[in-house]
């Protein structure tokens, strides 16, 4: 339980930074782009966010320090991203559950579900320095 806290606490921090370079990114780089170039430009900027919150959670919330907790904080906020993008994905964009996963293109899909990876896991990278 005292995962559950820090766990909304960076899930809302990424998801906020998501949310914003999300609506940058569709209206004003796409049209110049494309969607994979755009995607693919936007991953940088959601990994040094993702970094940025994770150390942030973790010098606000320190205890408890071990592993396990850790990598709690960090699958607790990726099941609430994984919740969130559904959520966007059929609300905001009219898709289907399915449609929300697997329509993705093949190149920044990868790089996006990899990024889901390191963001479940960035609290406990960043508690190991």
């Amino acid at each position: 339980m005292q995962a559950l806290k820090p766990g909304i606490i960076y899930f809302l921090l990424v998801f906020g930074a998501g949310f914003v370079l999300g609506t940058v990114r569709v209206l004003l780089i796409v049209p110049l782009v494309g969607h994979r170039t755009a995607e693919l430009l936007e991953m940088p900027l959601m990994l040094l966010a993702t970094v940025f919150a994770a150390r942030w959670t973790i010098r606000r919330f320190p205890e408890p320090r071990t592993s396990s907790a850790r990598l709690s904080i960090g699958g607790i906020a990726l099941g609430l991203m994984l919740a969130g993008e559904l959520a966007v994905g059929i609300g905001l964009r009219g898709m289907t559950p399915a449609e929300v996963f697997l329509n993705r293109d093949p190149v920044s899909g990868t790089a996006y579900y990899v990024s889901l990876i390191l963001f479940a896991a960035m609290p406990w990278i960043v508690s190991r320095r």
